[in-house]
């Protein structure tokens, strides 16, 4: 899943990696969480018809996806990732994929390697982030809930595919990354069905990420500031063996190895 993720570029830098107009100045963000606001890409000709409107357009959506038939969103799960494999049949985001695909700027994301709890070892955060630097484009859908007094909010969530090779020691899942040239396709639901976009929803290559690891200063929201990057160095058991882990005996300190 992807569950914490950064946007720390300039934002004309960030509007024009992705080809967007949108209002220019808005902040760097170092811990964007579930529920708060984040910047999203849309196609224009899917929302108006005024042919004037540029061709994408960068506005604000809430990260918790709510599909357009729920009644009250306090009874309903959020929704911060769609599963590529399954989101085009099910039904919270089956019409989303059809008709409000978008993107989601980034210049990363983090992730938590979490070990059985039996080893007695403390999740570790890593910041992943593309080697190359500069800003990356996740897959997203996005979808307008109406409530019953009328009011209306644009929600969001990131599509995740299963974890390419150099994630897959952290975690199993990954956001999906939309190339550059691929963009007008994602975001094309006119001509471009679910199906004809298939192909897009695939772990990225192996060396575009670097994992560095990371205090736990990321796991508070209220944490914001570039510290939460800095790597630090992890010590790390050593693996137990299962006859070990079966009698209940947690790895030995002195088996420590930096990473």
């Amino acid at each position: 899943m992807c569950g914490r993720y950064a946007l720390t570029a300039h934002s004309k830098d960030v509007l024009e990696a992705l080809g967007a107009l949108g209002e220019e100045g808005f902040p760097e963000r170092y811990n964007i969480a579930p529920t708060q606001p984040i910047l999203v890409v849309i196609s224009s000709e899917r929302r108006e018809p005024d042919s004037n409107l540029p061709e994408r357009r960068a506005v604000l959506a809430r990260w918790g996806f709510l599909p357009g038939w729920v009644k009250e969103p306090k009874d309903f799960p959020l929704l911060i990732n769609a599963r590529s494999e399954t989101a085009i049949g099910k039904a919270s985001f089956r019409a989303a994929m059809r008709h409000r695909r978008i993107l989601i700027p980034a210049t990363g994301f983090y992730e938590w390697r979490r070990p059985p709890k039996e080893t007695g070892v403390k999740p570790q955060a890593y910041w992943v982030r593309p080697k190359k630097g500069g800003v990356i484009a996740f897959a997203g859908l996005m979808e307008t809930w109406s409530s019953a007094n009328g009011s209306e909010v644009d929600t969001a969530a990131i599509m995740t595919t299963k974890a390419n090779a150099a994630i897959r020691h952290i975690h199993d899942r990954m956001p999906v990354v939309i190339q550059p040239e691929d963009f007008e396709r994602w975001l094309d639901c006119r001509t471009q069905e679910p199906r004809h976009v298939e192909d897009l929803m695939q772990p990225v290559q192996e060396d575009f990420f670097e994992a560095l690891p990371v205090s736990d200063l990321v796991n508070k929201v209220s944490n914001m500031g570039p510290e939460l990057q800095k790597p630090v160095a992890v010590a790390e058991p050593q693996e137990t063996s299962s006859k070990e882990v079966s009698k209940g005996k947690k790895p030995d300190p002195s088996q420590m190895s930096l990473f």
